[in-house]
């Protein structure tokens, strides 16, 4: 793995000429995004991320933490907080913005410990991968969970993507779910081998939390088919 999405992090962070990324996905042109975007306040932050911060309480684990904007905020705030991710390039920068309970790990490897608040958020569905390997992750969620505890994730339906037909239904593939994509990443010329990421619809995710034992609620939907839920045991 070339990890150039936490490379391109780092290298805004240390000030190395960044470069902007560009993200292609198996249903979409090429796209590009200012890494600055990731190093935002919170009042830059778009309402979703700012109601899943203000929800947060006790013990708070953040995953996919990315450059630590998040955690950031937390942190200030007091909260006892610990950051995860699995790039290092990123985890490097979160260290030199001052986070300091920020690691390199894969969730479905952390073990032994429990959380009041776990968060994933920007399409926190995406280290999913596939519909097919949400149960997997979210048992692991379960597990971390304390009793009274809350995970706080989002996605968006992203029916919209796909033509509408006239009779108001979309042309969605007919083989497996249509929040299932592929995901390049290239940056400063190279380009990193494609990886499955995936957005799914509420109503997916609330029938996948309550087959692994979860209660679902959604707690606010943004402009554009994005929404943020809860999850609880």
């Amino acid at each position: 793995m070339l990890d150039l999405f936490g490379k391109a992090i780092l290298d805004f962070q240390t000030n190395n000429l960044p470069e902007d990324l560009v993200t292609e996905t198996n249903i979409s042109e090429a796209d590009e995004m200012s890494v600055g975007y990731l190093f935002r306040s919170y009042n830059e932050m778009p309402k979703l991320e700012k109601k899943a911060l203000q929800l947060c309480k006790g013990k708070v684990l953040d995953i996919g933490c990315g450059a630590g904007s998040h955690s950031l905020h937390l942190q200030q705030k007091g909260f006892d907080l610990s950051a995860i991710d699995i790039s290092a390039n990123a985890i490097k920068a979160c260290e030199l913005r001052g986070l300091t309970n920020v690691r390199v790990q894969n969730i479905l490897d952390l073990d032994n410990e429990s959380f009041d608040t776990i968060l994933l958020l920007m399409n926190g569905t995406g280290i999913f991968g596939s519909l097919s390997e949400t149960s997997k992750h979210l048992q692991k969620l379960k597990s971390l969970l304390n009793p009274n505890g809350q995970i706080l994730i989002d996605s968006s339906d992203i029916i919209y993507m796909f033509d509408e037909a006239e009779d108001g239904s979309y042309m969605v593939p007919a083989d497996g779910y249509y929040g299932e994509l592929t995901f390049s990443i290239s940056y400063k010329g190279e380009t990193e081998e494609t990886f499955p990421w995936l957005y799914l619809d509420y109503n997916t995710l609330q029938n996948a939390a309550q087959a692994n034992g979860l209660q679902c609620k959604l707690v606010l939907e943004g402009n554009h088919f994005d929404y943020l839920a809860k999850l609880t045991l």
